[in-house]
């Protein structure tokens, strides 16, 4: 079982190694700057060598390990300026990936911004093309949404559109998130259920296709739209269901990303544990 959680670099990127070691992750994610602006300082290879260094100490496979873009990049949107700038936003993160060896990159699909949904899924799809030919070896994973206004992506048919959309095949991938999953509609609440949505999924897109699970609870009621996530169990969705969706990842070997909250209730640590207990 690959399992940890979302860890901060505070400090440094190598310090990431170390906080996902503490809390004893066999997979992690992390920004690899500033998740809340528009630009972060260079990568020196100095500090690429430290975070190289320190993962090759610990027991966990480089491919259990990712990173997530920043917030502000909107690859739907139909404002000129924004468009060409989350574009090189994001070329610019999978350069950095791919300097630290982080093999995934997960990405948010944007909003269209009321122009409706088929011409932001053009624009997401044209700027997802010009990433991966201006950018190599990282896999480009894109992230189900929660149904928000305006967002693409929520179901796994619009999703199946989106990815077979997208080339070189090889250069994307999905990372699905329980919580926004649930938010959109899909029941994960019962073992039948989520065995019925990744049957589902498997159709349109294909299982192999996951190469990452973000594992969150839901604090908004299923079919919501709410992109709150919970600590392990102690959502809507719950244990049963978190627990049938643990077991389908670990057959398929899909490592799994806990994005849970930070509050007094439960700590990270906790959350692995609780998480480790389902499967």
């Amino acid at each position: 079982m690959q399992i940890g959680h979302h860890v901060s670099i505070s400090g440094s990127l190598a310090n990431a190694v170390t906080n996902a070691n503490e809390r004893e992750c066999s997979a992690f994610q992390i920004f690899t700057g500033n998740p809340r602006g528009w630009y972060t300082k260079d990568i020196t290879d100095e500090e690429a060598l430290k975070f190289k260094n320190n993962l090759s100490q610990t027991n966990i496979d480089r491919f259990a390990t990712v990173a997530h873009m920043p917030y502000l990049p909107n690859l739907s949107s139909p404002e000129p300026p924004v468009y060409e700038k989350s574009i090189k936003a994001m070329i610019r993160e999978v350069k950095r990936c791919d300097q630290i060896g982080i093999p995934f990159l997960v990405t948010h699909l944007g909003s269209h911004k009321g122009t409706g949904a088929e011409k932001g899924i053009k624009r997401l799809t044209s700027a997802l093309i010009e990433v991966a030919e201006k950018t190599k070896n990282v896999t480009i994973l894109l992230e189900n949404t929660a149904g928000q206004k305006n967002s693409v992506g929520s179901n796994f048919s619009e999703l199946s559109e989106i990815f077979s959309s997208l080339k070189p095949a090889d250069r994307f991938g999905v990372c699905i998130d329980t919580c926004h999953a649930f938010a959109a509609g899909y029941d994960l609440k019962h073992e039948k259920n989520v065995k019925s949505a990744f049957d589902e999924f498997d159709k349109e897109i294909g299982m192999e296709h996951i190469k990452i699970l973000h594992l969150n609870d839901s604090k908004g009621e299923l079919g919501s739209n709410l992109d709150r996530h919970e600590h392990i169990g102690m959502g809507h969705i719950g244990s049963t269901g978190l627990g049938k969706v643990i077991k389908l990842m670990n057959k398929n070997k899909t490592p799994i990303i806990l994005e849970t909250p930070i509050d007094e209730r439960r700590s990270d640590f906790e959350d692995i544990g609780a998480a480790k207990e389902l499967a």
